[in-house]
């Protein structure tokens, strides 16, 4: 007679929040609020606080959706075999369902408490992170961080959105200068890792390309990052001291 199988034990508090990719939203919330901060009007402390929480709750939610896609290719990669998908610990019915209604959830409340410009981008930038970049370029292009990368570039804009209503040039280029940083770091990462992105079947530039034409790409991002981050500066949009910090 074959023994029962016990069934595995349900996810704790613990699993979710690591599908929410805490390191990840820490420099998201850090980029909204810098572009909160930098908005020329004076934000109550409360819904400033709530649109910093709704930003963060995107990013997990965008991190949920990113590991419930990605659950095959996260069970061949070492670095994220022990995420609670491949690790067995979380089914991937209850990480759509968490990442959707955290998703759903974080839109209602900016457009609610906030407002719709702050609500409309924050949805986009949760979209794009999981169709854009997670579904159709990830797997498919050594160009995927380079297009991809502008999911993560979009908090800024809804910070300065959440305080204002509006976009203005500002908080444009500091999307730029996230946009240039995203590839070299994360090229930087894929060079360590190589053998991972080829076993999982991820054309990342290093496998395509080889070490030596990522540097030069990292190189060249690094340079237009520069600019993009001196940019508001030469342009009258940030002082001296931004300048030459």
């Amino acid at each position: 007679m074959t023994p029962a199988v016990a069934a595995p034990l349900p996810a704790d508090w613990r699993d979710f929040l690591a599908l929410t990719k805490p390191r990840v939203m820490t420099l998201v919330v850090f980029t909204g609020l810098c572009g909160m901060l930098a908005a020329p009007v004076r934000v109550d402390p409360v819904l400033g606080f709530t649109a910093i929480l709704c930003i963060a709750l995107g990013a997990g939610a965008a991190g949920a959706l990113n590991q419930w896609y990605e659950s095959d290719i996260d069970l061949i990669m070492r670095r994220t075999a022990k995420r609670p998908l491949p690790d067995g610990r979380m089914d991937r019915p209850a990480a759509l369902q968490f990442g959707v209604g955290l998703g759903a959830f974080s839109v209602i409340l900016m457009g609610l408490a906030i407002n719709v410009p702050a609500a409309a981008i924050l949805a986009v930038s949760i979209l794009f992170y999981v169709l854009v970049y997670t579904v159709w370029l990830k797997r498919r292009t050594p160009q995927n961080i380079v297009i991809g990368g502008a999911a993560g570039a979009f908090p800024p804009l809804i910070g300065w959105a959440a305080a204002t209503g509006h976009v203005a040039a500002l908080p444009l280029l500091m999307f730029a200068l996230v946009f240039l940083w995203t590839p070299p770091h994360f090229w930087a990462l894929a060079l360590f890792i190589k053998s991972d992105y080829a076993a999982a079947g991820v054309p990342m530039l290093p496998v395509v390309a080889g070490a030596r034409a990522t540097r030069h790409q990292i190189g060249v991002y690094t340079v237009l990052m520069s600019a993009a981050a001196l940019a508001p500066w030469a342009l009258g949009l940030a002082g001296a001291v931004y300048g030459w910090a």
